[in-house]
């Protein structure tokens, strides 16, 4: 039986024309090789499988060629050629850097170096995975790779540039390998396939060429292994079987679905992907390359993006013209922020299930009714509820209730005009009873502190406005008080959070009524408060409903220091007041952290 060798090794280039997807990096080597203008050091960096070991042996060869060919290729004939394929050359080394990356292998390549070759012109050394040798072995190498001697060359290839030395780099003509495009692989593919009287469809190479993402060893890898599933004749339904790979038709029908807002339809089709074994994370990242494509295919400039066959590129144009641009910009954006909290997400499918909904509801009308949509713009909604109609005879009573429960109504009014944030109150047409319920629930919810803190700032204990916030002069407790200082603290803007923790603990008193001092151990504590002291006056003039009440502020000077005491010593004074906690703890054998 003959032996059996993989595709990637049987199939491997001998020459530069041969080499799949380096055009210009081959006639590049080969322009060299012909006229004699050669480096003493390259560098070959790109993907993997791309070409990078074998177009160095490929050149090592054509440098040692006693009769290279006009264009720069070798003959195949020569001594030099003969002992290089049947790898018995002399002049040629490779060396794997994974394996031998110390001072000392380097140190052993270097000596090599002195001898001179014994046939051909030059002795080359091709260094495999150069960024997996050690800084002192990049170090050990750079005296060398600077001054080699005329009869050596080196050629050093990596997946890793950013990881070689930058002293390395600048001694080095740098070649960039590209990517094998999804067309040139399955052109290559045919070709394999023809070879080896292999049946095929070429929907199933491009699902092969795709899955190798621009790699061509990759995607012969991923040939013999359909080639053996699909027992030589190579389908479409096997390989994506084999290759446990998301069928497109999948993706195609849930944007179908996603532009006709058929929700449920979607869902039927998301529960079948995954009972099949599918994550929804992959279906994610699936289906934003495939909006990405269908974009692209909008545009005739852009179509050349697509890396597909040629079937399938028919099928992206013909989505493309039934979708919004809009609606791919934005299903877009939806499956990238899933696609950042996927991970993150404790439960992954509701997420995927959520982002599926809101791309089926992009293109829904704002009006339609439909299940779990959100409204796009809340204040259009408050806007509707401000333009209601009311009776008129309502309007009274609500006017009477604001004028006896809220003295400062005449003040409020106009803050809720000067302040309001939405432009929609400002230019819509409301009567007075609205406004007048509108600042009795914003009382309500608190927002009292905000108004007296923009007014506060401006009128400064007896100022026309603090007189006009309140004609009763009810009595009141030091436990009101406290109660409305305490309430006036939690209501105080996010800017003043350290202050109102401050102030909470601070407690005023009623030294004639209705005079209020409060006593703070500094002067920063009282420039603090003296600086929002016509809010707080205010405040308290509106909660407490008396107009009267004056507000001062006095620093109390401590004669001597207050200790403070520790926990040992707390807990040592507690035993002295009780000395049952001293026979429980020796009960129980219990220490003191």
């Amino acid at each position: 039986m003959e032996e059996y060798i993989v595709s990637a090794r049987k199939y491997r280039p001998m020459t530069f024309d041969s080499v799949v997807g380096q055009l210009a990096l081959t006639t590049t080597l080969k322009n060299a090789v012909k006229s004699g203008k050669l480096a003493h050091a390259y560098l070959f960096c790109g993907p993997r499988g791309v070409g990078k070991t074998t177009c160095a042996r490929i050149f090592a060869k054509a440098i040692n060629c006693l009769t290279p060919t006009a264009d720069g290729e070798a003959c195949g004939q020569c001594e030099s050629c003969q002992a290089f394929n049947e790898q018995r050359s002399f002049n040629i080394f490779e060396l794997d850097a994974a394996s031998n990356n110390s001072v000392e292998h380097i140190k052993t390549l270097m000596e090599q170096t002195r001898i001179p070759p014994q046939v051909g012109k030059y002795k080359v050394f091709i260094i495999d995975e150069v960024h997996m040798l050690s800084t002192a072995a990049f170090n050990a190498f750079l005296k060398t790779l600077e001054e080699p001697p005329a009869h050596v060359i080196f050629i050093l290839a990596t997946t890793e540039k950013h990881k070689i030395l930058p002293t390395i780099l600048s001694r080095c003509q740098i070649y960039d390998f590209e990517r094998m495009t999804v067309q040139g692989t399955i052109d290559h593919l045919k070709y394999v396939a023809q070879k080896e009287n292999i049946q095929y469809e070429e929907q199933a190479l491009a699902v092969i060429a795709e899955k190798a993402d621009g790699g061509m060893r990759d995607a012969l890898s991923i040939f013999d292994q359909a080639a053996s599933f699909c027992q030589g004749n190579i389908t479409y339904q096997k390989v994506i079987e084999d290759l446990n790979v998301l069928d497109a038709d999948n993706y195609f029908r849930l944007i179908d679905l996603a532009v006709e807002n058929k929700v449920s339809d979607i869902m039927v089709l998301l529960n079948t992907i995954i009972n099949k074994g599918f994550d929804g994370g992959l279906l994610i990242g699936g289906l934003a390359k495939h909006v990405r494509n269908v974009l692209m295919a909008k545009d005739a400039a852009t179509l050349p993006l697509l890396e597909v066959s040629q079937q399938q590129r028919e099928r992206y144009q013909q989505q493309a013209a039934k979708c919004d641009t809009r609606f791919l910009y934005q299903a877009l954006r939806l499956m990238n922020q899933c696609d950042i909290n996927y991970k993150q997400s404790g439960n992954k499918r509701l997420l995927v299930e959520l982002t599926l909904i809101e791309v089926a509801q992009i293109t829904q009308p704002d009006d339609t009714p439909a299940a779990g949509r959100r409204p796009k713009r809340l204040k259009t909604l408050f806007k509707h509820l401000l333009q209601q109609p009311q009776p008129k005879k309502n309007v009274a009573p609500q006017v009477a209730a604001a004028e006896s429960h809220t003295p400062s109504v005449s003040v409020l009014k106009k803050t809720e005009t000067e302040d309001a944030p939405a432009a929609n109150v400002a230019k819509t047409p409301i009567n007075k009873g609205k406004l007048d319920s509108s600042i009795r629930l914003k009382q309500q919810l608190g927002f009292s502190w905000n108004r007296m803190m923009n007014k506060g700032e401006k009128n400064r204990d007896n100022t026309p406005a603090a007189n006009a916030t309140t004609a009763e002069n009810q009595p009141f407790t030091n436990q009101d008080l406290q109660f409305q200082w305490i309430s006036m603290c939690n209501r105080m803007p996010q800017k003043y959070s350290g202050l109102a923790a401050r102030m909470k603990n601070m407690q005023p008193q009623i030294a004639e009524f209705p005079a209020v001092e409060l006593e703070v151990e500094n002067q920063l504590a009282k420039d603090q408060i003296d600086q929002i002291h016509g809010s707080i006056l205010n405040t308290l003039k509106l909660h407490l409903h008396n107009s009267s009440i004056t507000f001062s502020v006095h620093v109390v000077e401590r004669s001597e220091p207050v200790h403070v005491l520790t926990r040992r010593e707390q807990f040592e004074a507690l035993e002295k007041e009780n000395p049952s906690v001293a026979k429980l703890r020796e009960i129980f054998q219990l220490e003191l952290a």
